[in-house]
């Protein structure tokens, strides 16, 4: 009995395909046929054949490494991090994993050749990219990637988004869910916390839907009730006591973020505003520490185990020049202490 290595040449004359079909066939090309690859694979595992990955990857010239970008956001610990993000990177790194990729994460560097250290060096088959801080300024950044052909997808505001290379929530459809909630709750002075610009899309998306919810519901938008807040704790805190500075009534709020809102919590309970009482609360994102609130927080839910398997299958569809389109998830109202009726 021979004690050599099968190769993919054994299975080819077994199969009676020509050995780069057989290449084809074990690492997923489409322009294989389905009974031909399932023949080839049956070969494989009776010879015990198993691919070298980083053969086969040097031979495409591609690292089977895709490269994680998170952008720099002000947090009260040393990550940096977005909440939102850490709670998909599990999912973008199990992702990565079934599709036989390795992940390379870090933070974006804010040069103009940001992304020069990874698809073009080689260290990354493509990139996705988390954060943007404002979007006016990140813009180029991504007109750039898009000119010169890098693989890339991101997760952000899919109507300004790079056509095809965009996950996103319905960020619209977040916000009208959650003035609709307000409003069945008896609320109709509903202050919005969080800059609705084009410099923040999403949030300027969130704040339009609570601006249909209220004009459906006959309610007229006070200009007086939107304070401008980045998401952290900190803006939101601050945000909220701008808001009770102007001395406007109001009776709910909806934050951009579930951490904006959890701030303004904290500065509604120290001026003696009880929540949900005198205040109704609603976040955006459902973070994990959005149901150890006090009390919980109701939320509008963002699916970010979907948008990690998306954000991955996407850029591998991109790598392997297939078409591509922009997604959108539905997002879910999560009902808590928050916003119990008056």
């Amino acid at each position: 009995m021979s004690l050599e290595k099968p190769t993919s040449f054994d299975i080819a004359a077994l199969a009676g395909v020509s050995q780069p079909t057989v290449s084809r066939a074990l690492r997923g090309d489409r322009t294989v046929s389905e009974a031909t690859r399932l023949r080839i694979e049956a070969i494989a595992r009776q010879l015990n054949y198993t691919v070298d990955k980083n053969a086969s990857a040097l031979r495409r010239g591609q690292s089977n490494t895709l490269a994680l970008l998170f952008f720099e956001d002000p947090t009260p610990d040393d990550s940096l991090i977005n909440p939102f993000f850490l709670a998909m990177l599990g999912t973008i790194t199990r992702t990565c994993a079934l599709r036989g990729y390795d992940l390379l994460t870090s933070f974006q560097q804010l040069s103009n050749d940001w992304h020069v250290d990874y698809e073009d060096s080689r260290k990354a088959d493509g990139i996705i990219l988390l954060g943007y801080g404002d979007y006016e300024d990140y813009r180029s950044r991504l007109d750039q990637l898009k000119a010169q052909g890098t693989h890339f997808v991101r997760w952000g505001s899919v109507r300004q988004g790079p056509a095809g290379a965009t996950i996103g929530c319905d960020n619209v459809r977040g916000g009208y869910e959650a003035g609709r909630h307000l409003l069945g709750g008896g609320r109709r002075r509903i202050a919005f916390l969080g800059e609705a610009s084009s410099h923040y899309p999403e949030f300027e998306d969130r704040y339009q839907g609570l601006v249909e919810a209220l004009g459906e519901a006959g309610v007229a938008v006070d200009p007086a009730l939107q304070v401008d807040a980045i998401t952290t704790e900190a803006a939101g805190y601050d945000a909220a006591n701008a808001l009770l500075a102007r001395g406007v009534a109001f009776d709910a709020v909806f934050a951009a973020s579930d951490m904006i809102a959890m701030g303004a919590m904290r500065a509604l309970e120290g001026a003696g505003q009880r929540v949900p009482h005198d205040v109704a609360v609603v976040g955006f994102d459902d973070l994990p520490a959005a149901g150890l609130t006090h009390p919980p927080l109701t939320t509008i839910a963002q699916d970010y185990r979907r948008a990690g398997e998306l954000l991955v299958d996407t850029l591998l569809a991109r790598i392997r020049g297939e078409p591509t389109a922009a997604v959108i998830l539905p997002p879910r109202l999560i009902v808590r202490g928050s916003t119990a009726s008056p």
